[in-house]
């Protein structure tokens, strides 16, 4: 009884609980437990639960904030290892594939040097690379055209439907062809780190945009995910279309790292804006019609992937205006004000000319009545004579 009566409202005695007095076998134990939980205040039971002390009361104290770090990390650990059991087990094992602490490794990297690389480059001479840069843009159109064919090949061999593919998780040469295709993909997104490498180096930090570094650092980190656990089906499409108008850009970055003399064919640069533009609507509407049919393949993945094309959308839109419709009034009016110019100097230089012109004609006009009187008065004395 005394312990009963130093009891506090912080803690309550299952053994006050008349069923679980009565009712000691271990198979009802949690009955009790529940039985107990109802005597206690209900603003005091949180989501965390009731904690059994050892002597048997129950504290239902509320946690503080690291009990609740502490258990969203444990609850994380335990929803990664979740997934690891539907993971592809057929990437498992490849590079880079066993757990997402290299490419999260990568990425950091590649945004410390977006920090420190700048700082490095800002006493020093920019390089110049032409070399490298005509090797590198190249081997990156190869390689895209290498993801773009295999994948391509090796979705009409395993009859990939266009609109609806769910992933087959099996060991069928087309589909590991498949698998294999997106995993390079996936690599050459970690490749094209080195576009922004070579900006820095080149001090080209114009060119190092919030669309450049959102675009290259998501792509890489986001498609570790897809090759995890959906490394086929429906993830061709985005991949192999994507694969293709690299293959247009780098030979662009190609052709113009050959000097003055192709950068002067290079006319068609805002198009390939556009075919980006058009690929993130096409990517929408795909995906929409996926869901639509609904397909067999996680739809979490279709809705993320629809926001991420809009995000693109906006983003590739206002460069676009920026770079080619913001500037055309401006080079419009110095057109007309270099052609205003041209007029002017041409008006004057016709007008001095028609003005020196018109003091000749007068001229020989006047002299021409000076010669005839002459002649006049020489063919009068020639009569008197």
């Amino acid at each position: 009884m005394k312990e009963e009566t130093k009891m506090t409202d912080r803690s309550y005695d299952a053994r006050q609980a008349p069923l679980c007095a009565e009712e000691s076998v271990a198979v009802k134990a949690s009955f009790c437990i529940q039985t107990a939980i109802q005597h206690v205040h209900p603003d005091h039971i949180g989501v965390h639960g009731v904690r059994v002390l050892p002597h048997g009361s129950l504290d239902y104290r509320l946690p503080g904030v690291m009990d609740i770090v502490t258990h969203l990390i444990n609850d994380t650990i335990e929803f990664y290892k979740w997934t690891l059991t539907i993971a592809d087990k057929r990437v498992e094992k490849w590079p880079l594939m066993d757990n997402p602490l290299p490419t999260l490794a990568i990425s950091t990297s590649y945004l410390l040097f977006l920090w420190l690389g700048p700082k490095y480059m800002k006493n020093r001479e920019p390089f110049q690379l032409r070399k490298t840069l005509i090797v590198y843009n190249f081997s990156m159109v190869f390689l895209n055209f290498f993801i773009f064919k295999e994948l391509f090949m090796a979705a009409r061999a395993a009859r990939y439907s266009y609109i609806c593919q769910p992933v087959d998780y099996s060991d069928d040469p087309n589909e590991v062809r498949v698998a294999g295709a997106l995993w390079w993909y996936f690599i050459s997104k970690g490749i094209e780190y080195l576009d922004t490498v070579f900006f820095i180096l080149r001090k080209k930090f114009n060119q190092v945009t919030f669309l450049h570094v959102y675009h290259h650092c998501t792509m890489f980190t986001l498609w570790w995910i897809g090759i995890k656990w959906v490394a086929g089906g429906q993830s061709f499409f985005g991949a192999h279309m994507n694969a293709m108008i690299h293959v247009l850009m780098y030979l662009y970055y190609g052709l113009a790292s050959c000097g003055p003399k192709i950068q002067k064919y290079l006319w068609w640069k805002k198009y390939l804006t556009i075919i980006q533009m058009i690929q993130f609507h096409v990517t929408i509407g795909h995906t929409a019609l996926s869901l639509y049919v609904n397909c067999d393949f996680p739809h979490w993945m279709h809705y993320s992937l629809i926001c991420y094309a809009i995000t693109f959308i906006i983003l590739f839109g206002n460069f676009y205006y920026q770079t080619y419709r913001r500037q055309q009034p401006a080079r419009r009016d110095a057109s007309s004000s270099s052609k205003a110019g041209k007029a002017l100097s041409n008006g004057a230089l016709n007008g001095l000319s028609k003005a020196a012109n018109g003091a000749v004609l007068m001229s020989s006009k006047e002299e021409k009545p000076q010669e005839n009187s002459g002649r006049r008065k020489r063919k009068g004395r020639a009569k008197r004579d």
